[in-house]
């Protein structure tokens, strides 16, 4: 679990290196998880042309990439994997998939948001990573490519990097044998990151008489969103392999090869 300090890329992260049961351990260079690659540029960023991506992977929706395409290293495959698809397509547009127009606004965000609303938002989004067939497929398609022999370095983003990326993470980690708390140390690790990259937006939000909760609650990540998931996990499936078995349909000799690849 290590930030790479890149120039051209926001809150980019290396899994490898994270603790494991048994003395064991992720092996680092082979998954990194990040923000949007708009702003790549390579040439200009060493230490991600260092990386040697092979593979991308980009859980935004269709608007998020029209708005900020990614930027893809020469060579580089790229996979679309729309986690919010279906939420779109039902005229719902998740406040994680247009945070700067969220924070444009204080008076509909204290509207909309306000009052602890974005805090229970965030929660069914989280749900909606489990229970949803456009997040099932997203994150099936995700798990089977890391399976490939060719695939890494693989990078999987978002926009920010912190929820749909975050539970990604979450599932790798997961099905690599990591413990509850590594799981939350990753997972809360983006907050300095994702809150420095946002910060002009939320100073501007506040200035104009925003609420600072609500910028906070949209912006960071807390416990309380990942265990949304974690408890849909649980109560449809009992437990993260069979999620990632029955629920996304993941074959097994595919969550076998992700293991043996990305464990020492």
């Amino acid at each position: 679990m290590t930030a790479i300090p890149a120039h051209t890329v926001a809150n980019l992260r290396d899994l490898g290196s994270s603790a494991l049961p048994a003395n064991r351990f992720v092996r680092p260079g082979l998954v990194f998880r990040s923000g949007a690659l708009d702003r790549l540029d390579p040439a200009a960023d060493p230490a991600f042309a260092a990386l040697g991506i092979r593979t991308v992977v980009d859980f935004r929706t269709e608007a998020e990439r029209r708005a900020r395409p990614d930027h893809i290293p020469e060579g580089g495959r790229l996979l679309l994997a729309d986690v919010l698809a279906d939420q779109v397509a039902a005229g719902r547009s998740p406040a994680a998939a247009q945070l700067k127009q969220v924070l444009a606004d204080p008076v509909a965000a204290e509207r909309n948001l306000g009052g602890g609303k974005a805090q229970a938002l965030f929660a069914d989004l989280y749900r909606s990573f489990v229970t949803t067939e456009s997040a099932r497929a997203a994150y099936r398609a995700f798990l089977t490519e890391l399976a490939e022999p060719d695939a890494e370095p693989l990078l999987f983003h978002c926009t920010a990097g912190k929820d749909r990326t975050g539970w990604a993470a979450t599932v790798v980690l997961s099905l690599l044998g990591a413990t509850p708390e590594t799981l939350e140390e990753e997972y809360l690790a983006v907050n300095p990151a994702v809150r420095q990259a946002f910060a002009p937006l939320v100073e501007g939000f506040t200035a104009e008489g925003g609420d600072p909760e609500i910028a906070l609650a949209i912006i960071g990540v807390v416990p309380q969103y990942l265990n949304a998931a974690l408890d849909e996990v649980d109560a449809r499936y009992g437990t993260m392999e069979k999620y990632v078995c029955e629920g996304l349909g993941v074959p097994a000799a595919a969550i076998e090869r992700i293991h043996e690849r990305l464990t020492g």
